[in-house]
């Protein structure tokens, strides 16, 4: 089969940049001429939706695995950045139609589901993309906080990916298309990495921070050199030494999301970090031990990291990483208007439809996709 290799990080292309003055590449020339984008998984649509209204304050994208923990984090990163919902009321899915990822406002900052492994993240990227530059967001930065195996990196350390690498210990992700192998740089924003860093030596936490690079695979189990699948053909003695060479190769943590994160972030010209927790340490065991009490403050290590960045870049840190006086953040809060008006969150069962008609038809599309 021919290949189209997209690894010169995006040379000899074209570009489909927004012309609202954003830095999304949507590269699709057939999106223009569509009378509507339904984008199915969300519940969403463009002519549907008024995406503007409803989206177009976003400066931050969060996803994560589960819609509980993305829940959980939108609410979290609610009371960070001292955003105000009406009393009485709660945060809306607004994906809450699709039945597949969720999706909460929280002022500038969207939480949202993405499943498990790269066909589902990579579903959810395509939407997220184009969700964006439908709402004619301008540079929004994406961050991915999960869980992940360690690699030398005991259990509740925090890990920030360098590069995102295959099972072949190359950065790049490939899709087949049309039967032919399209193959794409799957690249993090170094500045955005090192930033992250620098706000991470600053915590006091009692827990470590390393940066390296992350392997992806397509498996949970025999991907990633188990014991414990239902299939295993391969000794221990084997996949330790595997493991050492994973190590000896700077990998520091295992997941199934970060390759095809980094990939279509970097295709599209958007700004991107993976932050993970290692739930265990793939050179002492497989399975994962620790307590659910433990793991669900594990979860939130990478959600304070990701929030001290946010809250960093919405002006509610002083100089020193730490949280502004009271007049500064109130000012600082003045100046962002985190109302629930201004800010555009729903948060009753309400969106901002531009036609009814085609938001029952987007609700109708969204639903028969199973």
């Amino acid at each position: 089969m021919a290949t189209s290799d997209h690894t010169q990080d995006l040379d000899g292309e074209i570009d489909h940049f927004s012309e609202y003055g954003g830095s999304i590449r949507l590269r699709n020339p057939h999106i223009k001429f569509m009378d509507q984008d339904i984008l199915y998984h969300l519940a969403l649509g463009s002519e549907s939706h008024d995406l503007v209204e409803m989206f177009g304050d976003v400066k931050f994208v969060c996803i994560g695995g589960t819609p509980k923990r993305m829940e959980e984090f939108a609410y979290y990163i609610m009371r960070e950045i001292g955003h105000k919902i009406p009393t009485g009321t709660q945060l809306l899915d607004i994906s809450q139609h699709s039945y597949r990822y969720s999706m909460y406002k929280t002022g500038p900052v969207l939480s949202i589901s993405h499943g498990m492994g790269i066909p589902s993240v990579s579903i959810l990227l395509h939407e997220i993309i184009k969700l964006m530059y439908h709402a004619h967001v301008k540079d929004p930065v994406f961050f991915r906080i999960g869980t992940c195996g360690g690699v030398g990196v005991d259990g509740g350390n925090v890990i920030i990916t360098e590069e995102a690498i295959n099972p072949d210990l190359e950065p790049f992700h490939e899709v087949s298309a049309l039967g032919r192998k399209i193959r794409r740089t799957s690249k993090l924003d170094a500045d955005l990495c090192a930033e992250l860093v620098s706000i991470a030596t600053e915590m006091d936490e009692p827990y470590t921070f390393h940066l390296g690079k992350t392997m992806c695979t397509d498996d949970f189990y025999e991907g990633q050199g188990r014991l414990d699948g239902a299939f295993c053909d391969y000794t221990e003695k084997e996949k330790m030494s595997y493991i050492h060479h994973l190590q000896r190769h700077g990998v520091t943590n295992i997941e199934m999301e970060s390759l095809a994160f980094a990939a279509l972030t970097h295709h599209a010209h958007i700004r991107a970090a993976v932050v993970c927790v290692s739930i265990v340490d793939r050179m002492v065991g497989d399975q994962v031990l620790a307590q659910k009490e433990v793991l669900n403050e594990w979860q939130m290590r990478p959600q304070k990291l990701v929030a001290q960045y946010i809250k960093k870049h919405l002006g509610l840190l002083d100089n020193t990483g730490t949280s502004a006086t009271a007049a500064a953040a109130a000012a600082a809060r003045r100046h962002l208007d985190l109302s629930p008006t201004a800010m555009n969150c729903p948060h009753k069962q309400v969106l901002i439809v531009k036609s009814p008609r085609r938001m029952n038809m987007v609700q109708q599309e969204s639903q028969s996709y199973d």
